[in-house]
């Protein structure tokens, strides 16, 4: 059976966790996210003989790996959608597909009203990071784009019944960012230039294959250079040097390895320069648009330089860089919540080591550590979860009226979204229409 960007999902089986085996239960667990981190978690807790239930944004839970993972990623796609199946499908897993925390259900009724044991935010970071120039979002949609709905627009786009925000792909685009999530979008929009140049020649391109081939290789094998095609591709705007990107990373360097990371982070943006023609602008700011009939047609730039590790704004070299697309990269944040406490941009933890919130809310993954990678959201969901149980398995049982109020909560939900009750049944038939 195939699934979005023809990824093969092998069916599963298994007994359901339905609610009447609910209603005997006595630890509850809820988690928002049912992603890498929310459905380790869920994993976890009901194999410590507690209950999870899994309230999922979106109709499939896959998150980022589906929506944030750029698609030429069908390898790991595969075989992380597998691993959130297999975590979900575990008895003692309840899930509750399209429920958003702070819409769908408040943050008030989780963590205080449903009567749950306790309660995990697993759900990530979505909102994008502010383009740091004043006024910058009234020109979102004109001009300007964001990260997040771009390269979900990228995974998606050439599905049959597509409806979603449509992104034109304009040459000389300007991209603002410095991690591998801005390569990831330097990389769509040279990818998308060159597929389409060699559409108008009558030649079909896949994009996926020019991903792996690399764009030089690819237009070669169809006798062309790409220098006879008119396309000078994007531009990476990053406030410091490639050696200093966040590419590559390791715990606690010695000074010899920093050195040798450095190095190596160099080596993957050269890498990234040649195979995708990606051009790169070291050490700028962006300090002001460039607004003409109220779209967003180029930026200001700023130079800098690093003091002390630091980036330090050269006064009086300021250029303009003008471009029909420029698209912000610069990071994502938590939505903000009604009800859950900010600091800054940033949930206001009680204890970060133990992904604690308040009392009974902890949180794990990328909502908490700020690291949107997969291994460190599973390893972070690894090292919180444990704790989290056992401080509920510690705690009083559920009276049996409050695993009734959790149960009519759940059966609301599923009413509403058209859920039968099994994950199992639920995945093959959204897999096999999607």
């Amino acid at each position: 059976m195939k699934s979005f960007f023809g990824v093969y999902i092998k069916p599963l089986y298994h007994i359901p966790m339905n609610l009447p085996s609910l209603a005997e239960a006595r630890h509850v667990i809820g988690i928002c996210g049912g992603a890498v981190g929310g459905s380790e978690a869920a994993a976890l807790i009901a194999k410590k003989g507690c209950i999870a239930v899994v309230f999922e944004q979106n109709i499939r839970p896959y998150g980022k790996i589906e929506d944030g993972l750029p698609r030429w990623h069908s390898k790991l796609r595969a075989k992380e959608y597998a691993k959130i199946d297999e975590n979900l499908a575990t008895p003692g897993v309840v899930f509750v597909p399209g429920t958003r925390l702070g819409m769908d259900l408040s943050f008030s009724t989780l963590s205080n009203n449903a009567g749950l044991s306790a309660l995990i935010l697993a759900h990530g970071a979505w909102l994008d990071r502010p383009l740091p120039i004043e006024g910058a979002d009234r020109f979102i949609g004109n001009g300007l784009s964001y990260q997040n709905p771009f390269v979900y627009w990228f995974n998606h786009y050439e599905e049959s019944g597509f409806s979603g925000e449509d992104f034109p792909i304009h040459d000389d685009a300007i991209v603002i960012g410095g991690g591998l999530a801005s390569i990831d979008v330097c990389k769509i929009l040279n990818l998308e230039l060159y597929t389409r140049a060699l559409r108008d020649r009558g030649i079909t391109a896949d994009v996926e294959e020019m991903e792996l081939r690399g764009i030089p290789r690819t237009v070669e094998a169809h006798g062309y250079t790409p220098d006879d095609f008119a396309i000078r591709g994007c531009t990476l705007f990053y406030r410091r040097g490639k050696e200093d990107m966040p590419l590559e990373n390791i715990s606690n360097p010695t000074a010899q390895r920093m050195e040798k990371l450095r190095g190596t982070r160099a080596k993957i943006m050269d890498k990234v320069m040649r195979k995708y023609l990606v051009r790169f602008q070291p050490n700028v700011v962006p300090v002001e648009g460039v607004e003409e009939g109220g779209v967003l047609n180029g930026v200001v730039f700023q130079r800098t330089e690093i003091v002390d590790g630091r980036v330090k704004r050269l006064e009086g070299t300021e250029f303009i860089v003008r471009s029909k697309q420029i698209i912000s990269s610069i990071g994502s944040t938590p939505t903000p919540i009604d009800g859950v406490r900010m600091e800054g941009e940033l949930y206001r933890w009680q204890n970060r080591d133990e992904g604690r919130l308040v009392d009974g809310v902890y949180g794990l993954g990328n909502v908490l550590t700020g690291k949107g990678n997969i291994v460190e959201s599973r390893r972070n969901s690894k090292a919180i979860t444990p704790a989290v149980v056992d401080r509920v398995l510690a705690s009083p049982k559920i009276p049996p009226e409050g695993i009734s109020e959790i149960v009519s909560l759940i059966k609301a939900r599923w009413d509403v979204v058209g859920y039968p009750g099994d994950y199992v049944d639920w995945m093959n038939a959204k897999s096999s229409t999607a």
